[in-house]
């Protein structure tokens, strides 16, 4: 049961690592990015619908993002969706697309985005810690039931913290690469 707590912490732990790097990708560089707006909802007839999934959405140039809608009628949601969003940018409709130009940031707007990596970096960590510690209460009710020796259950604990640290680092490490990212010029 000891090798299970520590597989199912270690996917948990995986999980909230994937789901830090895919909210890095919203996150504005100076580069254009689909994942700046691929998540955005649009009210798509009454039903908030992800824009991904009603319109093609590529990158021509590096400061530019074409968003292409399937349905022309959906043009004008589009556009509300995006000026609603906390992207900053402003949409640019013309008949049967939506261009969004991407300008260059600032150094005071890149240290905002570098504020908010860390940010969200701690709220990984934290996710990645409290996993550990809802694995680490599971194996210490092991231990108490008896289904586990004190030796085994040290083994465990050590294995465990091996982990956590293992996701902590991957966390610094992707943070760090965000952070490069962000201030370059």
């Amino acid at each position: 049961m000891s090798s299970e707590t520590i597989s199912s912490a270690d996917q948990k732990m995986k999980r909230a690592v994937d789901a830090m790097e895919r909210d890095f990708g919203a996150f504005r560089t100076g580069r254009a990015s689909t994942a700046l707006v691929e998540r955005l909802t649009v009210d798509y007839y009454g039903t908030q619908t992800p824009l991904n999934q009603l319109a093609g959405i590529s990158v021509p140039e590096a400061h530019q993002i074409v968003i292409q809608p399937w349905d022309r009628g959906v043009l004008g949601a589009i556009e509300k969706a995006i000026q609603k969003s906390d992207i900053g940018l402003l949409p640019n409709v013309d008949g049967t697309v939506v261009r969004l130009n991407i300008p260059p940031l600032t150094e005071e707007r890149r240290k905002d985005l570098v504020k908010s990596v860390h940010k969200r970096m701690e709220e990984a960590k934290v996710e990645v810690r409290n996993f550990r510690r809802e694995a680490g209460d599971e194996l210490k009710k092991e231990e108490r039931d008896g289904t586990v020796g004190t030796d085994e259950a040290h083994r465990q604990h050590e294995t465990l913290q091996k982990t956590t640290d293992r996701w902590i680092a991957e966390v610094d490490r992707l943070g760090t690469a965000k952070e490069q990212e962000v201030m370059e010029v």
